[in-house]
């Protein structure tokens, strides 16, 4: 039973066998095979590779979230509407309810301090950026299809950006 990483990797890698595609990534053909069936997991060196090459916003979220256990995940389920207008209204509908639960929440007291009602009001506000985050992380995705740019030159800006203004090494 493969993992979504490893049916991604076989959606990417189209018409080329494990070989082919191996040697463009560095890596035998067996390697290939386990990464694409779950046996092994893709290194952070071949999953940068595979960034540069394909580009593939799919790919990267779901590395995250499948080998962290944290952030968005690919959303792919019957109810899921990927048409651009559509994740343009929800992110902002996610947005609008995010702040919303910001502007509720205090976080002027230290925690030990917190009522059960603030803490309940604080994890309903956590909910609601976890929403926005999906929703946030699914435009760029689409936005960056789109208008034809790359998600990860995108992603590359930001870094940039974040470095220039001393919030990163």
């Amino acid at each position: 039973m493969g993992t979504a990483v490893g049916e991604i990797m076989k959606g990417l890698r189209g018409d080329n066998t494990q070989l082919q595609w191996g040697i463009d990534m560095g890596v035998v053909r067996e390697t290939v095979s386990k990464y694409e069936t779950g046996r092994s997991k893709v290194p952070a060196d071949i999953s940068r590779k595979m960034m540069n090459k394909y580009d593939d916003p799919k790919f990267a979220i779901t590395i995250q979230q499948e080998y962290t256990g944290t952030g968005p995940r690919w959303l792919d389920g019957p109810n899921v509407d990927l048409h651009r207008c559509s994740v343009r209204d929800k992110t902002i509908e996610e947005l609008e309810e995010a702040l919303v639960a910001i502007k509720k929440t205090s976080m002027s007291k230290p925690a030990f301090a917190l009522t059960p009602q603030e803490r309940e009001e604080h994890k309903k506000t956590l909910e609601e950026i976890v929403e926005l985050v999906t929703a946030a992380t699914k435009y760029i995705a689409v936005g960056t299809d789109y208008i034809g740019i790359s998600y990860l030159g995108v992603w590359n800006e930001h870094y940039n950006y974040l470095q220039q203004e001393g919030f990163i090494k």
